[in-house]
């Protein structure tokens, strides 16, 4: 059985730490998010993939390659230009055949959910439930059957949701190629999906694990949820009196000084530089070539490779993009005082713990300070003793 992977996208919402990479190339537990997938799908089984490609291609075509140190066949077909999820699909008809499996690239299966799908007749969908059904688009479901689709809405029929997970076979391209323009301009696998509910034809089943990525906050959901299986390892070099609990992955070349303490589930990736007196906390990841340094602490974050945190500093329920550099002193707020849940951008990340999204290669003065939700664009500045707040723009210089 084929596999297309729905990976073309951007991801506006992801905004800044896309404006370097697409979406599904943004780590968790220090691989790309759609790599995570891949790997579920190959271990169920499926060694042929397409990967649909767009924003950002050369990067994934570079990190993927062909496939074989997967142990996989990719083959690619690009979307030149983005104009839905139906023309997504599309892209890949000249590449699949027969029954195949259709997957979009930013969330989270497993094995186990991806083989009982594959084993459905098509066309059949994958659901999952959510206590926030409004955020996305809602599956109203009869015996086994899809006998609507409704679109968000705040006052949702069901807690039932697409989740973007497929049993297609070939009989689905003529119903993508007879579709017209949504309201917004795109052409929607939805509308094509429409038709088969109409026909009474389309069939649901529910995942047991499946977990969005629509946000950058939901990365830190998925990064703890992947951290929660690892098992510890260490190809680094580990000094007297560091002091380690739970898996720890620790990478080749990476040296962890004396006096750190490491809470796992935790991953550092490779030639690393980690303390002296460095505190690193559960569910983090810390991509290759960091350095995290004198009285740094770090909890629940995603650090992207080539990020400098040396000396004083705290990040905590954050996500840095790569090559940034902190100054000495310099922290990012995770708590309001109220303990209300925290507003990034003007919307509701759900979470009474946050800090700061942070594009690649920002700059920090010493002694910053950042404050909750706040969102920097990549290439930013900050002088010494700055107070950070809110969205701060690309290349942006805060004196």
């Amino acid at each position: 059985m084929e596999c297309v992977v729905l990976a073309a996208g951007e991801g506006m919402r992801m905004r800044p730490l896309t404006a370097k990479r697409p979406k599904v190339m943004l780590p968790l537990a220090n691989r790309p998010m759609m790599e995570h997938l891949v790997i579920a799908a190959r271990d169920a089984g499926i060694r042929d993939f397409v990967f649909v490609v767009g924003y950002g291609e050369r990067e994934i075509r570079r990190h993927f390659g062909d496939g074989s140190t997967l142990g996989i066949r990719i083959r690619y077909a690009p979307q030149r230009q983005q104009k839905g999820t139906a023309d997504a699909l599309n892209a890949a008809n000249d590449f699949v055949d027969s029954r195949f499996l259709l997957l979009n690239g930013d969330m989270i299966l497993q094995s186990p959910d991806i083989r009982d799908l594959c084993n459905k007749l098509a066309p059949c969908m994958g659901t999952s439930t959510t206590d926030h059904p409004e955020d996305y688009g809602v599956v109203i479901v009869e015996a086994g059957r899809v006998t609507a689709l409704e679109e968000k809405s705040p006052h949702p029929k069901s807690t039932v949701i697409n989740a973007g997970a497929y049993v297609f076979d070939q009989d689905i391209f003529s119903r993508v190629e007879a579709i017209e323009p949504s309201p917004r301009g795109e052409l929607e696998l939805t509308d094509a999906l429409g038709e088969y509910i109409r026909d009474k034809k389309l069939t649901s089943h529910p995942l047991s694990t499946w977990m969005d990525v629509g946000h950058p906050w939901d990365m830190l959901d998925a990064n703890a949820l992947l951290l929660a299986s690892i098992e510890a390892a260490n190809d680094g070099v580990v000094e007297q009196d560091v002091h380690s609990s739970g898996p720890v992955i620790i990478g080749k070349d990476t040296v962890v000084m004396s006096g750190t303490y490491i809470e796992g589930p935790c991953v550092i990736g490779s030639n690393c530089r980690i303390g002296p007196h460095a505190y690193i906390r559960g569910a983090t990841a810390v991509g290759d070539g960091c350095h995290i340094g004198h009285c740094t602490e770090l909890k629940n974050s995603i650090i992207m490779p080539g990020t400098k945190i040396p000396h004083f500093n705290y990040i905590g329920d954050s996500i840095i993009g790569s090559g940034c550099n902190f100054g000495a002193g310099t922290k990012i707020a995770n708590l309001r005082h109220d303990h209300a849940t925290i507003r990034v951008g003007g919307r509701d990340s759900r979470r009474k713990k946050f800090g700061a999204i942070i594009g690649d290669s920002v700059q920090f003065g010493i002694n910053c300070s950042v404050n909750v939700g706040a969102v920097i664009g990549t290439g930013a500045k900050f002088a010494p003793n700055s107070y950070v707040e809110g969205n701060i723009g690309e290349n942006s210089y805060i004196r």
